[in-house]
């Protein structure tokens, strides 16, 4: 079994995406450990805000096979793959964290080079593995959030209730 971790945002009816991107998953993979839901603006285009998160669960899927998955839960919210890289996204589900596995992956480089770039990456991460070392680094994902300069992209904590029927 490997432990993964998920980034999941969405700026086009976010709400509604991000409730059936976590179906999905829990629909699959059983139970799924999430992070807060956090709002920040657009990073890289003007456009509406975003709603971010990190899901987590034990598959034994291989990354190709969870990454082929992630990319039919996408293609199903409606996600057009050849658009541009920052651009409205009806759903963005990442690969962050394979186990501990680092190095290339298929093309996809893990942990995902994102985790300390963005703050809507790392908060959502630190809320949910603290005490877990980034696998290339060996530092918390608290300590790397603790000392992470996030002033030039605030995120405001959002309610959003994932239980059936919401």
């Amino acid at each position: 079994m490997h432990e993964v971790y998920i980034g999941a945002g969405s700026n086009v009816e976010p709400e509604r995406h991000l409730r059936a991107g976590v179906t999905a998953l829990a629909e699959r993979y059983g139970v799924l450990r999430l992070s807060p839901v956090y709002r920040n603006s657009a990073v890289g285009f003007s456009g509406d805000d975003f709603l971010n998160m990190v899901v987590a669960f034990d598959t034994d899927d291989t990354v190709a096979e969870l990454a082929d998955f992630l990319g039919e839960v996408e293609a199903a919210s409606g996600r057009n793959r050849t658009d541009e890289k920052f651009a409205p996204r009806t759903l963005d589900l990442d690969i962050l964290l394979y186990g501990d596995f680092v190095g290339d992956a298929g093309g996809m480089q893990l942990p995902r080079p994102e985790i300390t770039s963005y703050a809507f990456v790392l908060k959502p991460l630190a809320d949910l593995a603290p005490d877990m070392p980034h696998p290339g680094k060996g530092t918390s994902f608290a300590e790397l959030w603790n000392g992470f300069d996030a002033s030039g992209h605030p995120l405001q904590p959002v309610t959003l209730d994932f239980t059936e029927g919401s």
